[in-house]
């Protein structure tokens, strides 16, 4: 799975396919590094299982204004995967089309997930009071649930939709994400960081694997080629050069938020400025009408399709699972053709897996054995 996810979030093709997440190759060797900390992965280290719903529309995130009751109506969800990383960049796109609205001074938001709460922050910052209408506030939303690795690529659109205008777009908002979350980087509570990881799998990163391709998704377009310049470069190690139960490995380096810190701090700074919640559920999309903000902004996700009506939405599922911290496991873990990501965040080591049946599944009940399955595949890695 990818992030984000976002919500959760690797993509089909990076865990599945080639080691795109890894980026290129290196032309130069790691410096030595320690040998990794063992996972202590057993089932009674198990504390959470969380799940969220994907929002992905084959076309790509719906960015787009129109007047609806009376209200001028900013769209502005459907990033699949890539919510959490793209969110910067993404609201900054949408802010044209907000402030278009004559606003005069204050905006309504609805939803208080990844975009919702990114989307106000932004808003604040060119000026505007807002506020966040929702029926939810973290740690009670989807995007809780997302793995938190960046992965700006993960389920955004389907091929067939990735013209040369959109692949620009996105790489516009990737960068501009990209340029926010590193200036996070040494905030008191690690929001962002980098880590070191390891690409495992059972064949050659440039033998394909036969069998894995999900029933009903679509392919996904190559896009991380366009961010070469800002990701560092992972390099092939020897069976010696890592202590994993598996013949091929890659070592690279991957920036990670630690969710549950970010989120905290992104209400937190919201507040500060002005920024006010009210608690409400929209069931119809004339209630926007009584709202007394002109503009709003509707940042809820899948729960467009039930209130928008957006039937292009494809609800994709995904479990993450936390282990007990282990501070000194500080390294990530991806194993290509099983679908297993691991991340050391400070809440917990997160094991995510995905599997047949993601893919237009909105059932967000938890399934522990698909985790405890995750688990096992995991503690194998090391047996």
């Amino acid at each position: 799975m990818k992030e984000n996810h976002n919500g959760l979030a690797l993509s089909r093709r990076a865990l599945l396919g080639a080691a795109a997440l890894a980026g290129p190759a290196a032309a130069l060797d790691f410096a030595a590094a320690p040998a990794p900390a063992r996972v202590r992965a057993t089932p009674d280290r198990l504390i959470d299982i969380a799940v969220c719903t994907r929002p992905f529309r084959p076309q790509g995130p719906r960015i787009e204004a129109e007047s609806l009751h009376g209200k001028h109506l900013v769209h502005h969800y459907g990033h699949g995967g890539a919510g959490w990383s793209l969110s910067w960049g993404s609201a900054r796109a949408a802010l044209p089309l907000i402030q278009a609205g004559g606003a005069q001074g204050r905006i309504a938001v609805i939803g208080a997930g990844a975009i919702g709460l990114t989307t106000a922050r932004v808003a604040q910052r060119a000026g505007l009071r807002v506020r966040i209408y929702c029926k939810d506030l973290p740690p009670d939303v989807p995007s809780s649930a997302a793995t938190g690795l960046w992965s700006p690529d993960s389920r955004l659109c389907s091929a067939a939709h990735a013209t040369p205008a959109f692949e620009l777009a996105w790489e516009q908002m990737a960068r501009s994400s990209f340029r926010t979350w590193q200036s996070l980087l040494g905030v008191p509570g690690d929001p962002v960081q980098w880590r070191d990881g390891y690409l495992l799998s059972d064949l050659p990163f440039d033998e394909p694997l036969a069998g894995t391709a999900f029933a009903g998704e679509p392919d996904y377009p190559d896009l991380l080629e366009r961010l070469d310049d800002i990701r560092p470069r992972s390099r092939p190690l020897r069976p010696d050069e890592h202590p994993f139960r598996v013949p091929h490995a890659r070592r690279f380096t991957q920036m990670m938020f630690n969710l549950s810190v970010y989120q905290r701090l992104l209400l937190e700074d919201f507040l500060r400025e002005g920024g006010e919640f009210v608690r409400r559920e929209f069931e119809q999309p004339r209630q926007i009408a009584g709202l007394p903000e002109r503009t709003v902004v509707n940042c809820t996700g899948y729960g467009a399709r039930a209130l928008f009506g957006d039937q292009s939405l494809v609800p994709v599922k995904g479990q993450t699972a936390r282990l007990v911290p282990q501070p000194e496991v500080d390294y990530m873990l991806i194993y290509r053709g099983h679908g297993l990501v691991m991340l050391p965040r400070r809440d917990g080591l997160l094991v995510a897996a995905q599997g047949e049946g993601d893919f237009g599944n909105a059932d967000r009940a938890p399934d522990r054995a698909q985790s405890l399955a995750a688990v096992q595949r995991l503690a194998a890695l090391f047996a």
